[in-house]
């Protein structure tokens, strides 16, 4: 306050400043928008947080597992293998593409059918309105494979020339996340919960209890949360 009423004074005794200075205007602005701020945040509120979790048999998750199988197919016989696997599926198709140099011998034809065989598409029909397709067959799906060595660029930047304490990335990204005390498990109440919902579902289709549940498969659940003043967060409903 005092530093504020110094700068008023400061400015008023320049004639040529006919308005208080920018930096007088730019202190109370900062100390007008930030009084709102710090009264909410002494103040309780309630929100919602929402976690989904897709099951094996969602197309992003079977191109992930194709993909993984592909690279311990490949880890398994050459442990000092390159590996960039993508995959992709669409109607009773799955296509793995990319840059693998291995000494192994690799049937990556018998990999990605026994990766669908394995989540349980069994049954294609080119039918929308049938009951029997599951949308993929392990037996009957086309399977493309469009891969070769790895980009002798890509070499030279990652591992060619270079010592294993010295190794580059092929490609980067940036990640976050963060510990939860709210479950055993370290993360989200919501995020478990959608997670081990989609697993009963996936337990309980490969079973038979539930016959008719199909490999793919969503969950979500939403929790109404009341954050307290001091800042910590209690779950009221699910």
């Amino acid at each position: 306050c005092l530093l504020l009423r110094w700068l008023k004074n400061f400015s008023s005794e320049r004639t040529c400043w006919k308005r208080p200075s920018v930096l007088v205007q730019f202190l109370l602005g900062k100390i007008i928008m930030a009084e709102p701020a710090q009264k909410k945040a002494r103040t309780s509120r309630t929100f919602l947080f929402s976690s989904e979790s897709v099951n094996e048999g969602h197309p992003d998750k079977l191109c992930d597992q194709v993909s993984d199988a592909v690279l311990d197919a490949c880890l398994k016989d050459d442990p000092k293998c390159k590996v960039a696997c993508e995959t992709v599926t669409k109607d009773n198709m799955v296509m793995v593409a990319g840059e693998i140099t291995t000494q192994a011998k690799i049937d990556y034809e018998k990999v990605v059918r026994g990766v669908v065989a394995h989540i349980g598409f069994d049954s294609y029909v080119d039918d929308l309105s049938s009951v029997d397709s599951k949308g993929l067959s392990d037996k009957t799906c086309e399977v493309l494979v469009r891969i070769n060595k790895q980009s002798p660029d890509i070499a030279g930047g990652v591992h060619v020339g270079k010592d294993e304490m010295d190794v580059g990335a092929g490609d980067q990204g940036i990640m976050f996340g963060y510990a939860s005390d709210e479950t055993s498990d370290c993360m989200p109440l919501t995020h478990s919960m959608a997670t081990r919902l989609g697993k009963k579902l996936t337990d309980v289709r490969k079973s038979g209890e539930l016959w008719w549940l199909r490999p793919d498969g969503k969950t979500q659940v939403t929790i109404e949360y009341l954050q307290h003043k001091d800042g910590s967060v209690e779950p009221k409903k699910i």
